[in-house]
């Protein structure tokens, strides 16, 4: 199966859901793919094939809670490197470093062990949506104090119109799937 049909297969898999979690909102729902094992495969393909082409050095996969968890760690096999939480805050036992976000409705919070990435180690964060761009850009607050080198940020779906990649601009983004 070539690009585009990986491609094709990824997007014929998302299912919408309108007004869903609230009116307005289009919720576009990525468990089929996770429920397809051709279609999971062609997407960790495509991450594969990306970093394999843009960034041949890569230490660790960092993966966003809770989702990123899904694609990070089949990712990080393929290249035969570590995969690291950053999940929300009070989910990890040991030190942690934490920052602050804010979200459209508030305030969140997350974190990563101190000891999860080394100083100067080539990390790329992965999760499964890129919005409006605030959790993304406070993984990658979070993994500069820890002073990581940020390769690239990986989705598998962006909604461009959010502007989220704008948050991220000094960071290669990457996504599978846009909609507008």
């Amino acid at each position: 199966m070539n690009e585009g049909d990986k491609r094709a297969l990824l997007r014929s898999s998302v299912r919408e859901f309108l007004d869903f979690p609230s009116p307005g909102i289009c919720f576009r729902d990525i468990t089929p793919i996770l429920k397809d094992p051709t279609a999971f495969s062609a997407a960790i393909d495509l991450f594969e094939s990306y970093l394999r082409d843009h960034f041949p050095k890569i230490d660790l996969i960092a993966g966003l809670d809770s989702r990123g968890f899904l694609f990070g760690p089949a990712l990080a096999q393929r290249f035969g490197i570590g995969f690291v939480l950053i999940r929300k805050k009070g989910k990890l036992p040991g030190p942690t470093e934490c920052v602050s976000y804010s979200l459209e409705y508030g305030k969140a919070e997350i974190e990563i062990q101190v000891d999860a990435v080394d100083p100067g180690q080539k990390v790329v964060i992965i999760d499964d949506l890129l919005a409006t761009g605030g959790t993304m850009a406070a993984a990658c607050e979070l993994l500069k104090r820890r002073n990581a080198d940020i390769v690239a940020c990986l989705v598998v779906i962006e909604l461009s119109p959010l502007k989220g990649a704008e948050k991220l601009k000094s960071y290669p983004v990457h996504a599978l799937l846009q909609y507008d």
